[in-house]
């Protein structure tokens, strides 16, 4: 089981270099997933709210020794309320509105919003967040984008995701105010290839 010791978003972004973005569409592989993923190092899971097996995936990571496991993809207060019923450890949503975040910073549930210009940064501020993930990052300008805005926001940290691969992930991770990426690329193979995958993403240096 994991420990019922209260974490903070930055604390969560911290654990490892990158966040294995997982989309389940079995619950019954989701155990067996996160326990190589967790040998391989990443220890930080987020599921995404994309399947309807997303739910017990949650309840089955959670079985994991040494797994935090957050939910990805929330966009409703309704979802809200079921993943944490689940037991998800942090919240991660692709973008973020007052209606969402409000009641998520209100509950001290570890929370990560998507933000992808100064307007969206700005709204965070007004939430009295200074962690986000900046979506979907390639899309938006890559490394170049992100630098721009890190200026004005300077308190802002980050975790840049969606379209970043082995490849990309080290130059996001050399800049400061980045403290992890989000990536897909760890999963898709056999349990030994994820978890040499995540292996080789624990190693990367920030």
């Amino acid at each position: 089981m994991t420990s019922n010791a209260p974490l903070d978003i930055e604390s969560i972004m911290r654990t490892s270099p990158v966040i294995p973005v997982l989309v389940i569409d079995d619950a019954a592989t989701a155990r067996p997933l996160a326990e190589a993923l967790v040998r391989g190092g990443l220890r930080v899971l987020e599921v995404t709210m994309r399947t309807p097996a997303a739910l017990d995936a949650i309840r089955e990571m959670k079985l994991v020794e040494g797994a935090i496991v957050g939910a990805g993809t929330v966009v409703t207060t309704g979802q809200f309320d079921q993943v944490i019923e689940a037991g998800a450890e942090f919240i991660v949503s692709p973008g973020l509105t007052e209606t969402l975040g409000e009641p998520i910073v209100q509950s001290g549930v570890p929370f990560l919003p998507g933000i992808a210009n100064a307007g969206d940064l700005m709204r965070g501020y007004d939430l009295g967040l200074r962690h986000f993930k900046f979506f979907p990052a390639e899309a938006n300008g890559g490394l170049k984008a992100l630098k721009a805005l890190a200026g004005p926001f300077y308190e802002a940290r980050f975790c840049p995701t969606g379209g970043i691969t082995a490849a990309t992930a080290p130059d996001y991770l050399a800049f400061g105010p980045v403290l992890c990426v989000g990536g897909s690329w760890i999963t898709g193979g056999s349990l030994e290839e994820t978890e040499a995958a995540a292996r080789q993403a624990a190693a990367l240096a920030r």
